[in-house]
């Protein structure tokens, strides 16, 4: 399913500035397409607009052609959502609330137990869900994201709070729902998830997009001109990035080389973070 942001604005009551402003792009069919930026960029506003959770204040959404103002019940058995903050039923189990959940759609939906088991929560499916880790709720949430099979995943930091193991055993499963033909939106601040996984990267900042493109093409653009400095000043040891096409970034190369005693010095491929800084002058965290 094609979906179409165009123009999009969005200001919370009792605030003078948009949250979102001027937002625009597309998502092919079975892309997965990653909004990288820090807490408070507009992330998570931007994909409440695009599932309803949000009303569409200003600019289009649509998908397929239709707009989300149209969208009725079906809508809803078409799309799944993982949120970042994982909003879960405490008081009943793993597999209560999966079970419950799957009540709510109108379309065939994934057995709940085959659900627990690929997300590792198979010997907790009958604990609460009160009782469950930060990072065992958002393995539930991202579960229940799957239930009704659906063609839109949005996916709002989903591997916050996962040790290694179960984050990339998540990644593999984003993977996968990518080669069955879903369509996947990303959110994060995470510069390794989006690069692994992103077939194009939005980079948006205090509510706008300021480019975007896929990992590489980014990378390809500005990674060649990136200096990696270790240096030691004294008993402290550090290491700094500098991008020597950019004027300020060359100053303040200069002065580190005539002010601290240089130990290696390599250039190398910018990250997704380091063009994020270069581009914003701040940090994914």
């Amino acid at each position: 399913m094609m979906i179409q942001v165009d123009h999009l604005f969005h200001r919370y009551p009792g605030q003078q500035q948009d949250a979102v402003k001027d937002v625009s792009f597309s998502i092919a069919k079975g892309e997965i397409f990653g909004f990288l930026g820090p807490s408070g960029a507009g992330k998570s506003t931007v994909q409440n607009i695009m599932t309803g959770l949000l009303e569409l204040q200003k600019g289009v959404v649509k998908y397929d052609g239709k707009s989300i103002k149209e969208m009725g019940r079906e809508f809803f058995n078409q799309i799944g959502v993982s949120f970042e903050h994982p909003n879960v039923y405490t008081k009943l189990t793993g597999y209560e609330n999966l079970m419950y959940f799957a009540g709510l759609f109108d379309v065939n939906t994934e057995d709940p137990m085959k659900l627990l088991d690929m997300v590792g929560l198979r010997e907790a499916a009958d604990k609460r869900a009160g009782e469950y880790s930060k990072g065992m709720k958002q393995r539930l949430v991202f579960a229940r994201s799957l239930l009704n099979k659906a063609k839109i995943l949005f996916f709002d930091e989903p591997l916050s709070g996962l040790d290694p193991t179960t984050a990339s055993e998540i990644k593999e499963i984003i993977i996968q729902k990518k080669k069955e033909g879903c369509t996947i939106f990303l959110t994060t601040h995470n510069m390794f998830v989006a690069d692994e996984l992103c077939d194009r990267v939005a980079f948006l900042n205090e509510g706008k997009i300021i480019t975007l493109n896929s990992p590489k093409a980014l990378k390809l653009e500005y990674g060649q001109k990136a200096v990696k400095v270790e240096w030691v000043e004294g008993n402290i040891v550090g290491s700094d990035i500098f991008f020597i096409d950019n004027a300020k970034s060359w100053k303040e190369f200069k002065s580190l080389m005539d002010s601290r005693e240089i130990q290696t010095m390599h250039t190398q491929e910018a990250t997704l973070e380091e063009i994020f800084i270069k581009l914003t002058g701040r940090g994914l965290k």
